[in-house]
């Protein structure tokens, strides 16, 4: 390497270390938090536990209420995440290879979701899930969460759907396949880096979402893994040794999909960005 290009790499290692250890610093707390005692985590937040108390773990572990609301999470996680694909696909492969009056002013009106946050919605969401009898109901979650995904969701696939050969489309109508035919066999499975950024981001969004579920469910066995915490605040004492490890170990879900997935994150972004 000649020194012209020394500098630069080493700004640009000392740029990514930094970052680095702003991201992982925090979640390193995070799951050293859960060894200390309180009186430890007090005075030394940041500090390796010099005591390593595994209490903390193996109590959350070991209690039936944890295995229970990640079973919740995945159950609503999972099925927004393949409600969001299947609808969000479906219209964006039609915004994309179909010409039909209208269509700009749909897609229009479809990414005016983008621009109201999720809060701003929840008084009229909860009186429509009231009305429709989903309270304390996961369908109450999945729904509207699916909802809310499907602008952004709409915007990535139809970028990337965009950019696939005509050529292939044009011999395959030759062959007799038509639009469905056409989206089940050759879009979709040359769409697998985009629907797994769309999913990995609704996925981590669904499984972090914290209002929603706090709106809609009253029944404890329905919970998610976000009211789940509730549990370790008393009315006069928050055990946060404890909020901090049971953190720790629902938040590895997450990270192990977004690290399974992150390659084809990479790569649906970088060519669903280049066209819109």
């Amino acid at each position: 390497m000649t020194r012209s290009g020394f500098f630069p790499a080493l700004l640009r290692a000392a740029v990514l270390s930094i970052v680095a250890g702003i991201v992982i610093l925090p979640l390193l707390s995070t799951f050293l938090g859960g060894f200390k005692t309180m009186g430890e985590l007090r005075s030394s937040p940041f500090g390796i536990p010099t005591i390593w108390d595994l209490s903390t773990y193996s109590d959350i572990l070991f209690s039936p209420l944890f295995w229970t609301y990640m079973r919740n999470s995945l159950v609503v996680s999972l099925s927004a995440v393949v409600l969001t694909l299947l609808s969000a696909s479906m219209a964006a492969y039609v915004f994309a290879q179909i010409r039909f009056f209208g269509s700009r002013y749909i897609q229009s009106y479809l990414l005016l979701g983008l621009m109201f946050p999720f809060a701003t919605a929840i008084v009229p969401l909860f009186i429509q899930i009231r009305d429709l009898n989903l309270l304390d109901n996961p369908l109450g979650i999945i729904l509207p969460q699916t909802a809310f995904s499907m602008a952004f969701a709409v915007v990535l696939l139809r970028s990337f759907f965009q950019q696939l050969p005509k050529e292939l489309f044009e011999a395959a109508y030759v062959d007799g396949c038509g639009y469905i035919g056409f989206f089940f066999r050759f879009t979709l499975p040359l769409s697998t880096p985009i629907l797994a950024t769309v999913g990995t981001f609704v996925f981590v969004q669904s499984w972090n979402n914290y209002l929603l579920p706090l709106v809609v469910l009253n029944d404890r066995s329905l919970y998610t893994w976000p009211l789940g915490i509730m549990q370790f605040r008393g009315e006069f004492l928050i055990e946060w040794n404890k909020i901090l490890a049971f953190v720790s170990l629902t938040i590895l879900p997450a990270l192990i999909f977004f690290t399974f997935t992150q390659k084809y994150i990479v790569a649906g972004l970088t060519r669903g960005s280049v066209k819109g």
